[in-house]
């Protein structure tokens, strides 16, 4: 076949417009719409976040100065909030003062623009950071393979179902409950679909058969850690999930693989994933052994630590915070 092959048609990009004054803000969106771009307009902080909910942008063009909440406050929230913050936003501006800029820098702006606006400016201005949208589109889209890819290592067992899932929501709940930053809560959660990512490689027959492993096949299993890592690496977003995937089995003792880490050498995002990849395993059903009860695994895991195998802190926070979610 001679012809041109069908393309799905690109999405125009979604641009929304926060501006009080209700001329400005129709000139802006009637400048947007003659190059393409689907435009949104509202005209204060509240309407904006109910945009966002509603039809997330690719671009937001902000005043700074308006009624309630103001331009820096929206920008900061947003900023903060780990399902806005790679949203590109561009402070619309009537202030010349130094001191006016940088507040919006602090906020978190990515760029700026002077009235009265300048279409070629406003064009140059959203061309560009609409590029940079895309970049980070393609970016999610890479990870969200990988973590594809690792619920197919678990629907190879179909003991393992939901497990990725309970990990990601465990792990990033203890991380919460310890206080860490948001970055190391996202971290934790795509460490929970991605930490045995490696097992891709490992033949069914070693993957399956759980307990009793060879020597030959205890080493074949021992090399998923690295693998994982290794797939994972080329993504820089990634980089604080690597050491979950590479240090989930590491002991506090030093005896686990692949580097023999002991205590506090083990990275802490992967101290955490472990602890309640024990628990997950050991309340769960497999081939080779019944599910035991939440006391049970309570009892288990505490022996454990106490020989050495888990962080003795970790595992008391984490029971601590399971314990409590259960008797709620």
């Amino acid at each position: 076949m001679n012809g041109p092959q069908s393309q799905i048609p690109k999405r125009s990009p979604r641009i929304l417009v926060v501006d009080d004054n209700e001329d400005n803000a129709s000139l802006m969106a009637q400048l947007l719409e003659s190059r393409g771009y689907n435009v949104r307009v509202t005209h204060n902080a509240d309407g904006a976040e109910r945009e966002i909910q509603a039809h997330a942008p690719d671009l937001i063009l902000l005043d700074i100065i308006m009624p309630g909440k103001s331009g820096y406050d929206l920008c900061r929230e947003l900023k903060a909030n780990p399902h806005t913050r790679l949203i590109p936003l561009v402070m619309i501006t009537g202030l010349t003062d130094r001191e006016d800029k940088i507040r919006g820098i602090e906020a978190g702006a990515d760029d700026f623009l002077n009235k009265p606006i300048f279409p070629e400016e406003l064009f140059a201005r959203a061309n560009s950071l609409l590029k940079l949208k895309e970049f980070t589109d393609e970016l999610e889209n890479a990870e969200d393979v990988l973590c594809t890819l690792g619920l197919s290592v678990e629907a190879r067992d179909p003991y393992t179902e939901g497990h990725c899932e309970r990990l990601a929501r465990l792990a990033s709940g203890l991380g919460r409950h310890l206080g860490l930053d948001d970055d190391s809560q996202v971290a934790l959660r795509r460490g929970g679909f991605l930490h045995d990512l490696g097992k891709i490689t490992v033949p069914d027959e070693v993957l399956k058969k759980g307990a009793n492993l060879t020597p030959a096949e205890w080493e074949i299993m021992k090399q998923h850690p690295i693998t994982g890592e290794l797939i994972c690496r080329p993504l820089k977003s990634l980089r604080q999930v690597l050491p979950i995937i590479r240090n989930h089995h590491e002991h506090w003792n030093g005896s686990g693989y692949p580097d023999g880490l002991k205590g506090e050498q083990i990275p802490l995002l992967a101290r955490i994933l472990q602890v309640v990849d024990v628990y997950d395993a050991l309340t769960t059903e497999r081939p080779y052994k019944p599910a035991l009860s939440h006391e049970e695994a309570t009892r288990t895991m505490r022996q454990e630590a106490e020989d050495g195998l888990w962080d003795p802190n970790l595992v008391s926070e984490f029971l601590g915070v399971i314990t409590k979610a259960r008797a709620a």
